[in-house]
């Protein structure tokens, strides 16, 4: 068998393979910020800045869980709060040192630099440094649509394919206003303890996604630190 016809058995074979992982899935498409499962219910995944609640004085922390008690019993859908732990991937911060270390000309700082690149070093061998990031998931259900008429039945038989994929994109808008609808609720409501959120992007979701299913193939989110986000006040404007 020549190496081309291998290398084709070795694609069909990894085509095979991915397509059967997906069918596992809940996900059928991830667009426009916001993740589509498979029964079209949507999801919106908001990063979440944490406070220092241990710091707060008793005043504070009771305010803080009061208030965080009255924003629960508002809600009238359900949210889930996640928690992912990831190992930090030291080696390109180790890297960026000592290239600013041999482009150090003070002698003294350059050792400091050497230092403090071995101190960091020895700290990632020693012991797993782990990064944990915050998110809300917040769903939207549409409503089932009531049984079909035998007027509206024969409309869809007879209605062009072009139209069709126009109506379901005009729902999918609708459906994403409504959700996004509940995303900014959250922002409002948690914004009063000191809680700042910003949505998770297209690529941001698939990077999240694809590092759960995938824990052991990635120490590290490939996303901004959350101050660097564009964090919008509205999502309207």
């Amino acid at each position: 068998m020549s190496q081309e016809s291998l290398h084709s058995k070795q694609l069909v074979k990894n085509k095979s393979k991915a397509q059967s992982t997906q069918q596992f899935l809940d996900i059928e498409q991830i667009k426009d910020g916001t993740v589509i499962l498979k029964n079209g219910s949507l999801r919106a995944v908001l990063m979440v800045s944490s406070i220092n609640f241990d710091l707060k004085s008793s005043e504070e922390q009771d305010a803080i869980i009061t208030y965080y008690q009255n924003f629960l019993n508002s809600l009238d859908f359900p949210i889930q709060i996640f928690i992912s732990s990831r190992k930090v991937n030291l080696g390109d911060y180790i890297a960026q040192l000592e290239a600013r270390s041999k482009e150090q000309i003070n002698e003294l700082l350059q050792l400091q630099m050497e230092d403090y690149i071995k101190f960091i070093s020895s700290l990632g061998n020693m012991t797993d440094i782990v990064n944990k990031n915050f998110y809300i998931v917040i769903p939207f259900s549409p409503v089932e649509n009531k049984k079909s008429t035998l007027k509206e039945k024969f409309y869809e038989i007879f209605t062009p394919k072009k139209t069709m994929v126009e109506q379901e994109k005009k729902s999918f808008e609708i459906y994403k206003d409504q959700l996004y609808q509940r995303v900014e609720y959250i922002q409002y409501g948690l914004n009063g303890i000191g809680v700042r959120m910003v949505p998770l992007s297209t690529q941001e979701l698939i990077e999240l996604y694809y590092s759960l299913y995938n824990p052991t193939s990635i120490e590290r989110l490939g996303m901004a630190p959350l101050e660097e986000m564009a964090v919008k006040t509205s999502l309207y404007n």
